[in-house]
């Protein structure tokens, strides 16, 4: 009779653990969020420069997020896969110069990638694992070459005010897809362009329409473009 139930109490379990892992790895799509480097310096909090030195004056990447069509997002889903620096030894100098962080104190990276992968990277595990997902994320920069973008519709990154629409319009037309446009606040309380969302595909491959847009910092009418 006890070892009946110690067979039911396994099956539990065990089918307890992989509906955990389910939920964790179902998504809809992804977030791929860039960031403008002078709007995160332009604040009251600042930013340090990596250690590696000033980056380039480019949109850089914060990251690729699964998302839920709810509007929810997965975490943090597995503990027993971490950040392993040497799974990406081959990517560093290009995540460097591509994904680089701004956080203080100065850092190399490392960490900020580490923070991306625990927190995002392992709820996307089941379609890429640590070399891929950022490799994925890398091409995905390239292929949307945002500043490019902008500039090309005559928004350039340097202090003018532009309006929100128009610089979502220039997006759009230039990448085909719409973009959720994310402000701050600059020292002078100014709200200014900061982070860029477009949605991807659960495979990280192709860009789609967003089902959802995020509930962020809302924009004015007219942002600031600030110089880097």
């Amino acid at each position: 009779m006890k070892s009946h139930r110690l067979i039911a109490l396994i099956k539990v379990l065990v089918l307890g653990h992989l509906s955990v892992l389910c939920v964790s790895q179902e998504f809809d799509f992804f977030y791929l969020v860039q960031q403008w480097p002078g709007s995160y310096c332009d604040t009251k909090q600042s930013c340090c420069y990596p250690t590696t030195g000033k980056p380039a004056a480019d949109f850089g990447i914060h990251g690729l997020w699964p998302n839920y069509n709810d509007g929810t997002y997965p975490s943090n889903c597995d503990p027993n896969n971490p950040f392993d620096q040497s799974e990406i030894s081959d990517l560093t100098t290009t995540l460097q110069r591509n994904w680089p962080t701004l956080a203080c104190p100065s850092g190399s990276g490392v960490k900020f990638w580490e923070h991306e992968w625990e927190k995002h990277g392992t709820c996307s595990e089941s379609v890429l694992d640590q070399h891929a997902y950022f490799q994925t994320t890398l091409n995905l920069k390239r292929k949307v070459n945002l500043l490019q973008v902008l500039k090309t519709a005559g928004i350039q990154p340097n202090g003018k005010f532009y309006t929100l629409e128009n610089i979502k319009k220039a997006i759009q037309d230039g990448i085909g897809y719409t973009p959720w446009i994310e402000c701050n606040v600059d020292a002078s309380g100014n709200s200014q362009l900061y982070q860029v969302y477009l949605c991807v595909d659960t495979s990280g491959s192709n860009l789609i329409e967003c089902s959802v847009f995020p509930k962020g910092r809302a924009c004015g009418s007219e942002i600031e473009f600030p110089t880097f």
